[in-house]
């Protein structure tokens, strides 16, 4: 069972920043790991993702160089100190949301 970019809308900026604080990754790594830490939950498409991994790079949440391995090179992405204070950020907010749903649905 997959989930779509709809629901993710305004959560997967951390997902995406969560995975690179494990450190450097290519795009691609980058939706496998959310795919396989979800249990397949985040299967998302290459065209959902990368434009993510760009827009954070542009905000300064990312940096990013070139990569050869053992094939063809690959843009890898590393998370900055920005982005370690906005992921840190993100998570506060996903935490504090998360025990108030938790309070409201455990109250029924």
């Amino acid at each position: 069972m997959g989930v779509g970019g709809e629901p993710l809308k305004g959560h997967l900026d951390m997902l995406v920043l969560s995975v690179l604080d494990g450190g450097e990754a290519h795009g691609y790594r980058v939706i496998e790991h959310l795919r396989a830490a979800s249990g397949g939950v985040f299967d998302l498409p290459e065209g959902t993702v990368y434009p993510v991994l760009h827009r954070l790079e542009r905000a300064g949440y990312l940096r990013s160089r070139w990569a050869k391995g053992a094939g063809p090179k690959r843009r890898v992405y590393t998370l900055t100190s920005r982005g370690r204070r906005a992921l840190d950020g993100q998570k506060e907010s996903w935490q504090a949301f998360t025990r108030a749903v938790s309070a409201v649905i455990g109250a029924s």
